[in-house]
């Protein structure tokens, strides 16, 4: 372009000086060797130039001349230069496509072709291919050899990483990639295999600072290095939180500031601050947190903040969270669990039933097995819950690569990767299991089986068969059915379900068919639903 542009103000200026010799005329004369020679001005001028482009192509010429041997000697250079580079360009994209033949067919040609000291992605090549063919260990001398160069010194530490990751070799690998986020603090692997590295061995206050050197060099981004460093000091918190509450809280508090969401921070600085007697305070972190993501632990920790409470305070307290984030499964589960220890059992149950309807789960419905319990004392109503705490969806918990653990931990130790672990719900152990035969909440309760009495129930059995009676005791199974003549049923003080809304026809009995589509397999044991003198006895061989 700027050739182009000289050449047109070259000629611009010829056409001017032209121009402005024409407008005005003049005579040259010239006496040379006694001769006289006369032109006109403009004439001499055209002479002059064109004597000049003339002594120009001439110098063209003879150079082009001189120099055509090292020309033809650069094209011939080039044009096995270009062929060289599309032989590797061909092979790298081989080597990434896992065809090892054409990758090695490739690299050999490229060796013949262009010079490894000219191009250092030869090497890689080479690499790339050993590691297709399997031949780990030429490939790891290969990379040692980038790793010398300072070229290439960045991509053969790497290699020697991941051969390192792959044989296990984890110390090696963490002085690999401490070398190179040592040399390049901008590569975001190397700071990353350190921080986690750092972070299995325990050692916070590196981690932190190598953590803020990746956020000056722009490494990670502002959100991601935030979330990090708040996992990084509540792992250091609460290490700290036995010998040294004060500092565990300061830290704690520091990672709050950079994820208000964060769980565990939470509980630890509640913890540090109920240690140093600072109740509201602490009520009022945790407070925080539950408005964004109400959580068990902070439910938890929230209801027994303080030793010498009572079940009722304990219950008013739960309440508050309700308040504070109302609708939600775990508020009403808190609400059930503080409700059933202050024996509150109409409350703790109508919690529980709302909870269970929001979210189903295992524990609300052993919750609600409790309460049954509690209540009712009835055997056959507790199993049904059982029964469908079985069926339900397992409750969420501290999860990381397929491992749950009790409480939250910053480094997973499957991976040892940073901030790995998830409050969600785990897999479960059994293969293949699907959400076939769950019902909902409200047909389970239709579902239960009616509330046994708990006094005596006087019941008068119809005679047995002749046929029955000649061939011996018979088991229960094939008795006849008893025909109840006579009920007698103290008043009951508590509340139950009358004992005539479970006393009907079979097809009524048909109507309200129980959650598994039959009656429960062991419905409990009655007392004294059948007189002594009419006991029936087994045969059982």
């Amino acid at each position: 372009m700027v050739r182009i542009l000289f050449f047109i103000l070259l000629v611009l200026a010829l056409a001017l000086g032209f121009a402005w010799l024409a407008d005005r005329p003049g005579e040259l004369s010239l006496i040379w060797q006694g001769q006289l020679i006369e032109m006109s001005l403009m004439r001499a001028a055209t002479i002059l130039i064109s004597l000049f482009a003339a002594i120009l192509i001439v110098a063209w010429l003879i150079r082009t001349l001189w120099l055509s041997p090292h020309t033809v000697t650069r094209y011939f250079r080039a044009r096995k230069r270009d062929r060289g580079y599309q032989a590797l360009s061909t092979g790298l994209i081989a080597a990434g496509a896992g065809d090892a033949a054409l990758a090695r067919k490739m690299a050999g040609r490229t060796r013949g072709l262009i010079s490894a000291d000219q191009e250092p992605l030869i090497h890689l090549l080479e690499a790339q291919t050993a590691l297709i063919e399997g031949k780990y260990d030429d490939a790891r001398k290969k990379f040692e050899l980038m790793a010398d160069d300072p070229e290439t010194r960045e991509l053969g530490l790497r290699g020697l990483y991941l051969e390192a990751k792959r044989l296990g070799a984890n110390e090696a690998a963490r002085q690999y990639a401490e070398r190179a986020a040592e040399k390049a603090p901008h590569l975001s692997w190397a700071t990353l295999a350190t921080l986690d590295q750092r972070s299995q061995a325990g050692q916070w206050d590196e981690a932190i600072r190598l953590l803020d050197q990746s956020r000056t060099a722009n490494v990670l981004d502002k959100k991601e290095a935030n979330r990090k460093k708040a996992v990084l000091l509540t792992a250091r918190a609460t290490g700290k939180l036995e010998a040294d509450p004060k500092a565990a809280r300061d830290d704690a508090l520091a990672a709050l500031k950079l994820d208000d969401r964060l769980v565990p921070a939470a509980l630890t600085a509640a913890k540090a601050l109920f240690r140093e007697d600072n109740l509201r305070k602490g009520a009022s972190v945790l407070e925080k947190v539950w408005k964004q993501d109400p959580h068990p632990e902070l439910a938890r920790l929230y209801v027994r903040a303080r030793g010498g409470d009572s079940a009722v305070d304990r219950l008013k307290r739960a309440k508050r969270l309700e308040t504070l984030r109302g609708n939600n499964a775990v508020s009403l589960a808190t609400v059930a669990e503080a409700a059933l220890e202050a024996r509150e059992l109409a409350l703790a149950r109508s919690k529980a039933e709302a909870a269970a309807r929001l979210a189903p789960s295992e524990s609300i419905f052993l919750l609600i097995a409790d309460i049954e319990e509690a209540d009712t004392g009835d055997e056959g109503r507790i199993r049904h819950w059982m029964a469908q705490a079985l069926r339900s969806p397992r409750d969420p918990a501290w999860t990381a690569d397929g491992v749950t653990s009790p409480t939250w931990l910053p480094v997973s130790p499957v991976s040892g990767r940073l901030d790995a672990f998830e409050w969600k719900e785990p897999p479960s152990p059994l293969a293949g299991t699907t959400e076939e035969g769950r019902v909902s909440v409200d047909e389970a309760i239709r579902s239960l089986p009616p509330v046994a009495p708990e006094h005596p129930v006087a019941v008068r059995e119809a005679p047995a068969t002749p046929k029955a009676e000649e061939n011996g005791p018979v088991l229960e199974a094939e008795r006849p059915i008893p025909t109840p003549t006579a009920i007698t049923v103290p008043e009951r003080k508590e509340t139950a379900a009358p004992p005539s809304k479970s006393e009907g026809t079979a097809a009524e009995d048909e109507e309200a068919a129980p959650f598994f589509g039959r009656p429960p397999d062991d419905p409990g044991v009655r007392d004294g639903a059948v007189e002594d003198g009419n006991k029936a006895s087994f045969r059982l061989f």
